[in-house]
């Protein structure tokens, strides 16, 4: 019963944290923004990640393709890991680093949003995919840690969450996911 109280607790005590950085939550509304102007342009919303982080690219695409709180039209959105085929043919024959940058090759455009999720901002095939979508003309949105890791470099926006703890961090990518999904689907549909 104790460790259930203090997980719970530690799980308030960052979502405070973020609740009181006025810096994060500008970052917040600010990728909100920039997300409906690509979308409003035709353009598409990217996500990418690993492991946990691929379960929560994967949810947060299909809020905003599927639908969240309203019904409405579907919007461009997807993450980058859902086709296996193609994800073991490329880590096979070409490298687990690049099974992100080579789709974001084949399907980002300028204006596009790459969303990347990594708790510790140092998955490779994440920040390879980064430099993909900048030299395409991409914006890139960095989901990390407290301490933004290699990503910090090559994040246009960076939402690094204030902790050092994985399963903390992830619970608040879900919470500012679904935060900048609300903002997304208010803002164009509302």
């Amino acid at each position: 019963m104790i460790r259930i109280k203090q997980a719970i607790q530690q799980s308030i005590e960052l979502k405070q944290k973020i609740l009181t950085d006025e810096s994060l939550l500008l970052v917040i509304g600010e990728v909100s923004e920039i997300c409906v102007k690509s979308l409003q342009k035709d353009g598409k919303v990217l996500f990418c990640g690993n492991g946990g982080s691929a379960a929560d690219a994967q949810h947060l695409s299909a809020e905003l393709s599927g639908r969240f709180y309203f019904d409405r039209e579907p919007l461009f959105a997807e993450a980058l890991h859902v086709n296996t085929s193609y994800l073991t043919a490329v880590a096979n024959d070409y490298s687990y680093d690049d099974i992100f940058s080579r789709l974001v090759k084949a399907k980002g455009r300028e204006g596009d949003v790459l969303i990347g999720l990594s708790t510790s901002g140092n998955s490779a095939n994440v920040i390879k995919a980064f430099e993909v979508a900048r030299k395409t003309g991409m914006i890139t949105v960095g989901l990390t840690g407290e301490t933004g890791g290699k990503m910090k470099e090559v994040s246009d926006y960076l939402i690094n969450v204030p902790s050092k703890d994985t399963p903390r961090i992830q619970e608040s990518h879900i919470l500012v996911g679904h935060i900048i999904c609300e903002l997304i689907e208010t803002k164009m549909f509302g």
